[in-house]
């Protein structure tokens, strides 16, 4: 794209249409034909159900030494040199936080103590970070634990942060047991002690949010509400971290 354009996943359903690695699958009641306008993802989702990639290059896509030689044709075609690497790297990126994801949901044993990296390098903690967000807010489909909103974009952003219940640089610990995904309004209210849970899963207002001068709105409404919990129980906050956080971060009073 252009410097200063936005690229968005519907353009290449228009601009490469007549590619022959693919076939785009219409819904029902559309039909493909030369010069349909697919300006948007809304646009997109209304006419097509996806695409059916050849057969020969998937087989290619599934292999790993193939795949990258795929990668690395279309990064030195396609990409400017001065972008390459970042285009590159990125890609590592998001491969390893995938693994790294992966792996936060196999874990099950416990551990009262988990030990604090030593220098962990910038790409360790980019790592990490997208890892954990990927898993918890995957879980959560997409929910805020707290008040239950659930909005995304037709790009796929959401409106979900991945939390810690007990803040890495204290706990080290980035299992899923030990997080939960929270709206921003919620996420916020969260670190500052307005909110929190119960033993009972239940949430929990602090008295602190009706102060002179706070408008909470919906807030209020939420107290002593079960909150939204991913569908696997051994996913659910642990209480040892929701403990913690009602001891030391919640204003009760």
């Amino acid at each position: 794209m252009p410097l200063g354009r936005k690229g968005i996943m519907s353009y290449p359903f228009y601009h490469m249409r007549s590619e022959p690695f693919w076939q785009l699958v219409p819904n029902e009641g559309y039909k493909d034909q030369s010069g349909l306008t697919v300006s948007s993802m809304v646009k997109l989702r209304e006419i097509y159900s996806g695409a059916e990639m050849d057969d020969e290059l998937f087989q290619f896509m599934c292999k790993p030494e193939t795949r990258e030689q795929l990668r690395a044709v279309l990064v030195e075609t396609y990409f400017a040199t001065e972008i390459r690497v970042k285009v590159l790297e990125q890609g590592q990126l998001n491969y390893a936080a995938y693994q790294y994801s992966e792996k936060l949901l196999k874990v099950a044993e416990w551990k009262k103590q988990f030990e604090k990296p030593e220098d962990e390098p910038e790409w360790q903690r980019k790592i990490r970070d997208s890892g954990f967000r990927r898993t918890i807010v995957n879980l959560y489909q997409h929910r805020c634990a707290l008040c239950g909103i659930r909005m995304l974009t037709p790009e796929g952003h959401t409106i979900v942060d991945a939390a810690h219940v007990k803040p890495w640089k204290e706990s080290f610990d980035d299992r899923p047991t030990n997080g939960m995904a929270l709206c921003k309004l919620c996420h916020w209210s969260f670190d500052k002690g307005l909110m929190s849970v119960s033993k009972e899963y239940e949430v929990l207002v602090s008295k602190r949010v009706q102060v002179e001068q706070n408008l909470p709105g919906h807030i209020l409404t939420l107290s002593d509400r079960s909150i939204f919990t991913p569908d696997v129980q051994k996913y659910w906050p642990a209480q040892d971290n929701l403990q913690w956080h009602r001891k030391r971060i919640f204003r009760s009073k």
